[in-house]
């Protein structure tokens, strides 16, 4: 019978680094999201757009696991977007019986809109609350993360 490999220790400086990232992450993200919401949709809306720009369509019942929601929520959601000329719904070339959800010219637009004001609001907040210096430390500090997105 083998033996169940155990992990060393995690280092307290490992468990402090941790807990920081993921607390400056979230609050970060929510502030960017925050800083290209638009008065008429709402942030889940947004995401939909958001996950939306990187198909060709999907059905509801896709776009609901992906974002991790009810089916019913979703089709409200989707409602909702198409109201606003965001969304259209479109019958799947390969299952007639299926509609798509796909965004429409104006929410493509929408979409690229919102990743303009959350790039230009958070290189102002880098230009405007940091140092030359630590603009570089922040940019070692990706290399670092992102190592760890890494397999």
């Amino acid at each position: 019978m083998g033996r169940v490999h155990e992990s060393p220790p995690l280092s307290p400086s490992a468990v402090q680094a941790s807990r920081q990232v993921r607390t400056v992450i979230s609050r970060l993200r929510r502030r960017i999201l925050n800083a290209a919401e638009s008065e008429d949709i709402t942030l889940g809306q947004a995401s939909v757009l958001t996950r939306l720009s990187g198909e060709r369509g999907v059905t509801a019942s896709e776009l609901a696991a992906a974002e991790g929601v009810r089916h019913q929520s979703m089709t409200t959601t989707v409602a909702s977007l198409t109201a606003l000329g965001l969304v259209e719904r479109r019958p799947d070339p390969d299952d007639r019986r299926r509609l798509l959800i796909a965004l429409t010219e104006e929410g493509y637009r929408r979409v690229e809109e919102g990743r303009q004001v959350r790039q230009e609001w958070l290189a102002g907040r880098l230009q405007e609350k940091c140092t030359e210096e630590e603009r570089r430390t922040v940019l070692a500090a990706m290399t670092v993360l992102e190592r760890l997105t890494h397999e």
